[in-house]
């Protein structure tokens, strides 16, 4: 074995898959000049192997694609669009032949002017791997066989075999987007995987890839009086008891799909749905729908992963290591929270990395912040499948929570990211003690909220379907998707432009209406004097009169900064503008 030259670089990124591309891609638009290698044992050209499960983006990896990496256009061309979220529970499990014998929560149209969309991961992969070499990076079709950490600014090396050799790649800033092979993570003992301390999730996943389906047998298409949005273009969740099973497209030319299921180990064991023949059965007897649409198709492959869920105990060390997507964690892919979690981690680290090749002071002090924030927003997520195996499957008790977790999805989690406010110093501070509010006390509200639920699915009591696409069941015409700052008309789209607290503060006004209602509507209008539940009440109300002072105070230092330079200098300029009409001569005389 021959040991090649020492290379040195910026950043080398361990794996080059959908993490990966996204963070060198990012870092070469945002730092001039930087010096990047990735490793990857697959070749630039992808084969039928390297097919992945497919992804459904949500607002924020979304914008992350479209916007942070420029790929609007491409995305458009290449991939397939994405019209919301659609919820289905069975009547009556006995009997799930066709979408009528469902109970149905349709996300009806694509996300309010946001594209969002399904993507094939492959080819994706593929086109982005091959855009970031024609930008610069360097590619190693190689496999990373061990790496040396080392402490503050001192150069990492990875040892990387190519064919029969080995070659030594330097660099201060080392980041593992490898998934599951989690090679920082065993090296430094970073990881947990103990249910008890990931809020009890212990989880299975089986899928397949199908071609050729009909998906007649899934919607006929035609549905003039419910919805705007394609049927088949949503990421579809089928849900019962101990398990919710995803259906989303990957390929729009051969009517391929993505179908797997998410199953927890203490309702429906690992041996009884771990290979295809087990899947198929668990199908034809629980959604048997699901079924006939895979076996009017062509079966691709199986797979099936025992376990999913995970965590980091740090995510960006100080010591300039950094783990990414898969790498550093997941919990479980309803409501898509892989990319976005990775996205607040790109972006991050890219501020980072930037900031320390720069030399600025403070530098340090955002890696230390920066990894607070991702590791209590991994934290929350966290806390969203928390007792989900008991809940999933009751259709009235699974939409009030569905409801209210995607309040804060859209009141918080988004304006957060389309301001940068994860990376505000203030921010973060404020978010994590507003997530031990929400989450982290053991008589949190999310706490409090889902121990309710819990009872009610023990009491089987009705309390009817939430609808979170729907804006006639609060008040005031809301609806848990709302904008409530106008980021999207005005562009704003610079750090700190989008108002983050109006945000904010109209989702506890909404929830503490939400719980006001829950609490008539299961259990009477004489359970609002119960002393716990007024406290929750006035407590979502005083936060919500909080935070409108801070946001007072944020309208007051913002008065001076435009919506948008851009816009703000176009008007500048267009004060000198005059009309001058006529035109230009173009024909030769």
């Amino acid at each position: 074995m021959i040991s090649l030259k020492q290379k040195e670089y910026d950043v080398v990124i361990m794996g080059a898959g959908f993490a990966g591309i996204s963070q060198a891609r990012h870092l070469l638009l945002n730092v001039p000049n930087i010096r990047i290698a990735l490793v990857d044992p697959r070749p630039e050209n992808r084969t039928e192997k390297d097919l992945k499960i497919g992804e459904s983006t949500v607002e924020i990896s979304a914008m992350f694609l479209t916007k942070e990496l420029g790929l609007h256009e491409y995305l458009i061309e290449n991939h397939a669009p994405k019209y919301g979220l659609n919820f289905h529970w069975p009547k009556n499990p006995s009997q799930t032949e066709n979408t009528d014998d469902y109970y149905h929560v349709w996300g009806g149209h694509r996300s309010p002017a946001i594209d969002s969309f399904h993507i094939n991961r492959a080819k994706f992969e593929q086109d982005v791997l091959k855009m970031v070499r024609d930008m610069g990076a360097t590619f190693y079709n190689g496999r990373v066989v061990d790496i040396e950490l080392t402490p503050k600014n001192e150069l990492h090396t990875v040892n990387v075999k190519l064919g029969g050799e080995v070659i030594e790649l330097q660099a201060k800033h080392l980041i593992d987007t490898t998934g599951r092979r989690f090679i920082i993570g065993k090296k430094t003992d970073n990881l947990v995987f103990d249910s008890d301390q990931l809020c009890g999730i212990n989880t299975g996943s089986s899928w397949v890839r199908v071609k050729n389906i009909d998906p007649r047998i899934f919607d006929k298409g035609y549905n003039p009086l419910n919805g705007s949005g394609s049927r088949y273009y949503s990421t579809n969740h089928w849900l019962g008891h101990g398990h919710w099973i995803w259906m989303l497209p990957i390929d729009t030319n051969d009517r391929e799909l993505s179908i797997g299921v998410v199953h927890h180990k203490n309702t429906i064991p690992a041996n009884e749905i771990n290979t295809i023949d087990k899947f198929k059965e668990f199908l034809k007897a629980n959604h048997t729908v699901v079924y006939n649409i895979i076996e009017s198709g062509d079966c691709i492959d199986f797979n099936y992963l025992p376990r999913l869920a995970h965590t980091s105990k740090k995510m960006l060390s100080e010591d300039n290591w950094y783990v990414i997507g898969d790498a550093a964690q997941m919990f479980d892919p309803f409501y898509s929270p892989g990319l976005v979690l990775s996205v607040f981690a790109i972006e991050s680290a890219t501020e980072v990395i930037r900031s320390k090749l720069a030399g600025e002071s403070d530098a340090e002090q955002k890696q230390f912040m920066y990894n607070k924030f991702l590791l209590t927003n991994s934290r929350a997520f966290n806390n969203l499948y928390k007792k989900h195996e008991k809940i999933l499957g009751n259709a009235s008790v699974m939409s009030w929570r569905l409801y209210m977790e995607i309040m804060f999805y859209f009141g918080l989690m988004l304006p957060t990211y389309v301001g940068k406010w994860f990376l505000d110093f203030n921010f973060i501070s404020n978010f994590v003690k507003t997530s031990e509010f929400l989450f982290f006390k053991k008589n949190s509200l999310f706490n409090d909220f889902y121990q309710q639920l819990e009872d009610l699915v023990d009491s089987q009591v009705n309390i009817g379907l939430m609808d979170f696409s729907r804006t006639d069941q609060l008040i005031l015409g809301y609806e848990p998707r709302k904008f409530f700052d106008d980021f999207l008309q005005n562009t704003k789209f610079e750090p700190l432009r989008c108002n983050v607290y109006v945000g904010i503060k109209s989702t506890f006004f909404f929830v503490a209406i939400l719980y006001i209602k829950l609490q008539i509507t299961a259990f009477g209008i004489w359970k609002l004097l119960d002393p716990r539940r007024l406290f929750f009440i006035i407590q979502l109300l005083a936060m919500s009169m909080y935070i409108a002072i801070g946001e007072q105070i944020y309208k007051f230092q913002m008065r001076k900064f435009p919506k948008n330079s851009y816009i703000a200098n176009m008007r500048e300029d267009f004060k000198t503008y005059q009309y001058q009409s006529k035109l230009q001569p173009w024909l030769q005389k």
